[in-house]
């Protein structure tokens, strides 16, 4: 694919692993192409692909109207974009900034560009380095959906699915909180599983393919909790939270006995227990989220 238009220019701020996949995906779309990295040599596989690699960062703003960011966090793209001649070299460019923060941040980073005449985009990158360029890539962003409409097809050189979540900046971020909340706690519980299947004789292996079925049957269940939570019904007809309860506490106990630390699982049987104490035994797990959304 080959993208030819006035907007045929990008820059790529940000040089780890996510940033030069960007970097190569907007190579092989045949766009012209600045990169910058604060830790030099990490650019040689990218300029012998095509890339202009820039000495300094105002001069890869410079060189394109469109700078996508992609760095460790806000506090180390604040201290690229916040130096003065960086936000010199921006006003009236559009930043669009994929680096994973708090929404409180990005609304922070959008009062700071409009205030210095930069236009403003937030994202985040749902799926690993590897599916970026292809049909697996998941992009979600937010700001002014005109800004967005803008750049759209240079950022769908990135490949997969682009979603515009709304005018609101910290709508991106939101999601990607969310959705890195799911992963990490569900990872957590995969690998304290694996440790306390270890401990009575299961090999990693052995539970894997068990582990995937539980993971399967999860979307519905989803789907119902997102119900339960939008109506306020909470039906526990299935397996009420004191049914819960009692399974979590089988888990803590067997882990405890091998003397494996059960504190994710603890705190989670703590919400469960809170939430019978509040009278809700007879609701689903789902009523949790209600609990601790109270003021």
């Amino acid at each position: 694919m080959s993208i030819q238009s006035e907007q045929s220019a990008v820059t790529v701020l940000g040089l780890g692993p996510m940033g030069r996949a960007l970097a190569g995906a907007f190579l092989d779309a045949g766009l012209r192409t600045t990169i910058w990295n604060r830790t030099p040599g990490r650019d040689r596989a990218l300029v012998g692909r095509g890339a202009r690699s820039a000495p300094s960062a105002e001069e890869a703003v410079a060189a394109s109207g469109l700078i996508v960011v992609c760095v460790v966090n806000y506090d180390a793209s604040d201290a690229i974009l916040r130096r003065t001649a960086v936000t010199d070299a921006l006003k009236g460019r559009t930043v669009v900034n994929l680096t994973a923060d708090t929404p409180h941040r990005a609304r922070d980073t959008a009062d700071w560009a409009a205030g210095h005449g930069i236009r403003y985009l937030d994202g985040a990158i749902m799926t690993p380095t590897p599916t970026i360029g292809t049909s697996e890539a998941v992009f979600i962003h937010s700001g002014p959906q005109s800004v967005y409409q803008e750049h759209r097809p240079v950022l769908e050189a990135l490949g997969g699915t682009h979603t515009h979540l709304g005018q609101e900046i910290g709508r991106a971020a939101a999601y990607d909180i969310a959705l890195l909340d799911i992963f990490w706690t569900a990872m957590a519980g995969y690998v304290h599983a694996l440790a306390v299947a270890r401990a009575e004789g299961v090999t990693a292996r052995e539970l894997a393919p068990f582990a995937q079925g539980i993971g399967a049957i999860l979307p519905p269940i989803f789907e119902e909790a997102a119900k339960d939570v939008e109506s306020g019904t909470f039906s526990g007809e299935g397996n009420p939270l004191t049914s819960a309860v009692s399974s979590m506490a089988h888990i803590i106990h067997t882990s405890e006995a091998h003397g494996i630390d059960s504190g994710v699982m603890r705190a989670a049987e703590g919400m469960a227990r809170r939430a019978i104490g509040l009278g809700h035994g007879a609701d689903g797990f789902s009523r949790v989220a209600e609990m601790l959304g109270r003021n």
